[in-house]
């Protein structure tokens, strides 16, 4: 199901920006922590990564851009995201993400999928660790985006970043 889920990722494909720009983008699948991807017996966004690019393929006749599942990697298990405010998200995954090989990003365009979208916290702690690798552009692709009610995420909050959602350009 994860993958013709993920084929779903290619209708918002070319609305990306710097897709073409910056040449063939590379797909990073948001990692699992070791244990947690024993746990499940899958990772979710590996499975709508494969499904994105089965989708391109046949709508590219055959090209696709590459899945690169062990570029980013979670270094430590973390807390599950539900329940906690935008504040202790972002504080549950400061630090949890590094690139294994940096020479793999340097000056590419890269597209993070993930599955569900809250507030963004797991994306920007991933993006964060790709730009410092040398990432030109880091991008979002989720198959569905949550709309919280968070009470903490009040203007004063928002202003600190360019969103409102911690993602910012470094």
């Amino acid at each position: 199901m994860g993958v013709r889920l993920g084929e779903l990722l290619a209708s918002p494909w070319d609305a990306l920006p710097g897709v073409v720009e910056f040449g063939s983008p590379l797909i990073v699948p948001v990692p699992l922590h070791p244990s947690r991807r024993r746990e499940r017996g899958f990772n979710q966004s590996d499975l709508l990564a494969s499904g994105l690019v089965r989708a391109l393929r046949k709508r590219n006749g055959g090209t696709a851009p590459i899945v690169a599942k062990a570029c980013l990697r979670r270094t430590r298990a973390t807390p599950p995201q539900t329940g906690l405010s935008v504040a202790a998200r972002r504080e549950n995954l400061r630090g949890a993400f590094e690139v294994l090989n940096p020479q793999d990003v340097r000056g590419r365009a890269i597209v993070l999928v993930d599955d569900v979208m809250t507030t963004g916290a797991t994306l920007s702690a991933c993006a964060r660790a790709l730009k410092r690798a040398g990432a030109a552009q880091v991008m979002g692709l989720t198959l569905a985006r949550a709309t919280p009610q968070f009470p903490d995420l009040a203007p004063s909050d928002r202003d600190n970043t360019v969103d409102g959602l911690d993602r910012d350009s470094a």
